[in-house]
């Protein structure tokens, strides 16, 4: 079950802003195979040049949360906040990729979460 292959083309990282629910975007991956996944992340910029070398692991059998506010799953990237760009994700053997973002911007936050496009 799942693919290889994933794109999310409309990524944003929110502003944490002020409530009890801080701004934030994720990808959630499940790997329902029987061996590890590892996955390369690539991030693309309207203006910028793309950033690779981004690595994320996730074991046999398993869900893992990532999230782009946090460096350390962004393998020291700092992502920008407030700045559209898309992730490209090839992973060594078929995953489930969700991503989700809550931005409270305004008083009625939005949450969202979607599914990439895959091959």
């Amino acid at each position: 079950m799942g693919k290889t292959r994933w794109l999310i083309p409309d990524c944003e990282l929110p502003p944490e802003g002020d409530g009890v629910l801080k701004g934030h975007e994720s990808v959630i991956i499940v790997n329902d195979s029987g061996e590890d996944a590892e996955i390369e992340v690539k991030l693309y910029f309207t203006d910028e040049e793309s950033v690779s070398g981004i690595f994320w692991h996730v074991g046999a059998d398993r869900v893992k949360c990532f999230r782009m506010n946090n460096p350390d799953d962004m393998g020291g990237f700092i992502v920008p906040k407030e700045t559209q760009y898309a992730m490209k994700l090839v992973s060594s053997c078929p995953i489930v990729v969700q991503y989700g973002r809550l931005d409270n911007r305004q008083t009625n936050l939005a949450y969202y979460t979607t599914l990439g496009y895959a091959e």
